[in-house]
Formats: structure tokens, C-alpha cells, sequence
């Protein structure tokens, strides 16, 4: 048994013409076709797939059959799809990114992040986006090995052979925090030294850029932890101490879940947020409007911190 022929793009246009515009007329209309010509153009794919797509005999107006609505979705996509490749070819066409490979900081602020990526979506429909979060060394890394194209970081080691270009794009706010019942919590006071009898929860290097360095430890003991997530659950817990950024905390702060540490060896500390890529392999259209998003939001912020 021979199977359905295939449909050509012209006729699931018509198809879906005569759906949104509910009559042959009114899609000949549109599309500056005769009425005649529309109807042929349907006739034709009816037979290609050998199934009826419209009554025409229960009332005046086409009325979709099963088999019509059955194969209306499939058409959407279709032309959906297309849509998306024209637009992806234009954008290509123009210099536009096919796909851009972005790296965030963990320190990133969730809504700054969020912000950024929404309205990228928004103007860059057809671009892919390859996002990775990333602590300490192992963001920068994602740049210097091409992994990425784009990326926001803390924590910077330059070398000759890695040349980057440095944004910056703001600031985030670390402070010393564990649950209410540790030991640290509520002594204000604390001789200095107290801290490094406590186990301190600490982020660990996925990358080899910060071998043999340490960031803000001063614990005798310390637990690596591989992502900010499990810290924060371990500092609710109980379980150690530890700086998180302050975005990330306040709200358990205010509920009393945790509480802002008064250490002699750690202070409340404002880390620069930094956009870097590599110069010899500069951002597109896409990647600069990435750039300048995140260099608006900074902006802002730190307006909003001098009014």
C-alpha cells in the first residue's frame, strides 16, 4: 500500500491561511490568490495526504474534519520550524551568533541573572544559549579554553597567554553567616581566633587556576563543598559556618534561620563582579547586548546605593 505523498510548503501555508482566516475566500484574500486557486491548492493536498481536511457540505464555512485537525498541529510546526530557520539564516546572514556560550559566577545574583536572560530570549529568539554557573577559578577557565564565549567571575588570574578583556559589571555583597543554635551565633565580642575552632563550609575549585591559594579561610577544619546550594543547606543545619552572598541569606536573616556572624577575621566584604572574554575572539551582536545588559544593571545599582 502506497503511503501519503508529500506536502509542499506552499500548500500548508494555504492550509493554514484558510484555518486562521475560516473560509477559501478570505484565505484567497490574504494571500492575493483567486478563490478558485485556493481551492485547488487544498484539493491537491487532500490528495497528496489521502484524507479529507475540510467538510464542505455540513455548513458553508470549511469546518476542519478529524483527520484536518489531526494534521493541523503537524502543519504549525512545520511552519513554525521554517520560520525559525529563516530567521536563524537572516541573523546568520548579519553577523548574528548561532549560539553563544555564557558562564556565570555562582555569586551572580539569581535575579540579575534572570533579568538578563529574559530579555535576551526575547530580543535573540533564534540564538542558542549554552549557560554554565560556575565557582572561583572554574568560569575563567571556560573562557580560556574556548568553552565559552562570555563570562562573569569573581575571582581573576591573568596571564600573558590568556589575554582578556575585563568588564566590570558590579558588585556582590559576602558576609559571614551560620544557624542561630552554632556556637559563633550571637556572641559579639569574639576574641579573635575563635572562628578557626569551628568547622568552616568552604567552595571548592572545580579548576586548576587557584591551586595552593585560599579565599577568605581561617578555620583549622574546613569542608569543601562543590556548589553554593549544599552550603546553604549545611550552614541551616547547623552544621559549620561560613560567607555567603548576602542576596542569598537575607530573607533567612529576617526569619531568624540564620544569622550575620560579628568575626574579627571576617567582615562583611563587597567582591567586584567582573564580564570577561578573550580579546582574540570578541563577542557578536548577541555578546555585546549580553555586555551591556549586565553593565546597565550595574549602573542602576549602584545609582540606587547613592541616592
Amino acid at each position: 500500500m502506497q503511503g501519503p505523498g508529500t506536502p509542499t510548503l506552499d500548500q500548508l501555508r494555504v492550509f493554514l491561511t484558510v484555518v486562521e482566516t475560516g473560509s477559501f475566500a478570505a484565505a484567497g484574500r490574504r494571500l492575493n490568490r483567486a478563490t478558485s486557486v485556493i481551492s485547488y491548492t487544498i484539493a491537491n493536498l487532500e490528495l497528496q495526504l489521502g484524507l479529507a481536511l475540510f467538510d464542505r457540505e455540513a455548513t458553508r464555512r470549511p469546518q476542519l474534519t478529524e483527520g484536518g485537525r489531526a494534521v493541523l498541529a503537524e502543519a504549525r510546526t512545520v511552519s513554525h520550524g521554517i520560520d525559525t530557520l529563516r530567521a536563524k539564516v537572516s541573523g546568520l546572514l548579519g553577523g548574528l551568533e548561532a549560539e553563544l556560550g555564557f558562564v556565570s559566577s555562582v555569586l551572580m545574583p539569581g535575579d540579575r541573572l534572570v533579568d538578563a536572560l529574559t530579555a535576551f530570549q526575547s530580543t535573540f529568539p533564534t540564538v542558542t544559549l549554552r549557560l554554565n554557573v560556575e565557582a572561583l577559578g572554574a568560569a575563567q577557565q571556560l573562557i580560556t579554553d574556548g568553552r565559552a564565549d562570555l563570562g562573569i567571575t569573581v575571582e581573576l588570574w591573568t596571564r600573558d597567554s590568556d589575554p582578556l578583556e575585563l568588564i566590570s559589571v558590579g558588585e556582590v555583597e559576602m558576609l559571614p553567616v551560620a544557624a542561630p543554635n552554632h556556637p559563633l551565633a550571637g556572641a559579639d565580642g569574639l576574641v579573635p581566633g575563635s572562628a578557626r575552632e569551628h568547622v568552616q563550609l568552604v567552595i571548592t575549585d572545580r579548576s586548576p587556576l587557584s591551586q595552593d591559594q585560599e579565599f577568605g579561610v581561617v578555620a583549622n577544619r574546613t569542608w569543601r563543598l562543590s556548589d553554593l546550594s549544599t552550603k546553604h543547606t549545611l550552614l541551616l543545619a547547623g552544621i559549620g559556618w561560613g560567607s555567603m552572598p548576602a542576596h542569598m541569606v537575607e530573607a533567612d536573616i529576617a526569619a531568624g534561620r540564620l544569622v550575620e556572624l560579628s568575626l574579627p577575621e571576617v567582615r562583611r566584604r563587597r567582591l567586584p563582579l567582573t564580564m570577561i572574554y578573550r580579546t582574540d575572539h570578541p563577542p557578536g551582536p548577541a555578546g555585546r547586548w549580553l555586555i551591556r545588559r549586565f553593565v546597565e544593571q550595574a549602573e542602576r545599582e549602584a545609582a540606587a546605593r547613592a541616592a
